[in-house]
């Protein structure tokens, strides 16, 4: 029903749809941010953790959506490539434009066990996916499989330590209200926030990509840059408010949890249930997604953060990807 709303509306009417759909994810940004960075102080987990998990699962939603829509509709270079391209959009743009507002710092522990994971699944990509253009069931279940060992790794060693919030921060209040009411509270609104955000990324997509099939551009050159593009909204959205309000253990914690989540999840369920083969063209975004993650981990080892020049090479080399990409439209 949605879609047929789209299609049918005019070039106006699809910008006022763009613009409402960008205003839902904003809000529902702040919303979770704010929530889920209450929830980890109330039930004594760190914002890393909530961030790498929670915030990363839910704005990994619109990836999921998407990635199994396309792949039971047999547009397997729209699956795939919007999960390659939304990583490589949140690595670059989105984590090197949160940098420009000022340096991130970055934990040792998130480096050394969450930059390593990412980066890994990166090589997997290449060495499953990348070498017969193929997405299978088998596949799939080695990225699942994965997933379950990082997240149980996660919650066995979650410590406060790896907490990473501004001393600028104030204190929360004294309250003496019940906890579990807090708690009731702070989850409806990250539920209501992750409603407006799947939401609006929903509209946008179906938007940009109705308007990028009527420009002739192909399924693939559509799912690594305009797809990705739109479902990769959420966190940006998230990340620059986290970062604005220097929660940066979300703003980092999240891209990096929801690329995981996107390559380890969102892949492994697509191949399970629906197997696929790609286009050529993913060899090299591959190859690309794969370096960007090793620049991000060599950045955040120099002087444990990121710096504004560092987030600014970053959003360079997504610019100059992403030029690449649309010069193979047609």
């Amino acid at each position: 029903m949605l879609e047929r709303v789209v299609i049918a509306t005019s070039p106006w009417a699809a910008a006022g749809l763009m613009v409402a759909a960008v205003a839902a994810v904003a809000f529902g940004a702040h919303w979770m941010v704010d929530s889920a960075s209450r929830l980890a102080k109330r039930v004594g987990v760190s914002e890393l953790i909530v961030g790498l998990t929670i915030v990363a699962m839910g704005t990994s939603s619109p990836e999921l959506a998407v990635s199994l829509i396309a792949a039971f509709g047999g547009k397997s270079d729209v699956s795939v490539g919007n999960i390659i391209g939304s990583n490589i959009f949140n690595l670059g743009f989105i984590l090197g434009g949160c940098a420009l507002f000022g340096a991130i710092p970055t934990p040792m522990g998130m480096l050394r066990r969450d930059g390593l994971v990412l980066l890994l699944g990166g090589f997997l990509l290449l060495g499953l996916v990348g070498a017969d253009l193929g997405l299978g069931q088998l596949d799939g279940g080695v990225f699942l499989g994965s997933l379950a060992c990082y997240v149980a790794l996660l919650f066995w060693q979650r410590r406060a330590d790896l907490t990473t919030t501004s001393p600028e921060n104030d204190p929360p209040e004294p309250d003496t209200a019940p906890l579990w009411r807090h708690v009731a509270w702070d989850l409806g609104l990250v539920l209501g926030g992750l409603f407006l955000i799947l939401a609006g990324s929903r509209v946008m997509v179906l938007t940009a990509t109705e308007v990028a099939t009527t420009l002739g551009i192909s399924e693939w050159v559509i799912g690594v840059t305009v797809v990705a593009a739109g479902t990769s909204v959420p966190e940006l959205a998230t990340s620059l408010v986290a970062a604005m309000k220097r929660n940066y253990g979300i703003s980092a914690g999240s891209l990096i949890g929801s690329d995981i989540f996107n390559i380890f999840g969102v892949l492994g369920v697509a191949g399970l249930v629906s197997p696929m083969s790609i286009d050529p063209a993913a060899r090299g975004s591959l190859v690309a997604m794969t370096l960007m993650t090793a620049l991000v981990l060599v950045f955040m080892r120099t002087g444990w953060r990121l710096t504004r020049t560092e987030g600014g090479v970053l959003v360079v080399c997504a610019v100059a990807r992403w030029a690449y990409d649309l010069s193979l439209a047609p």
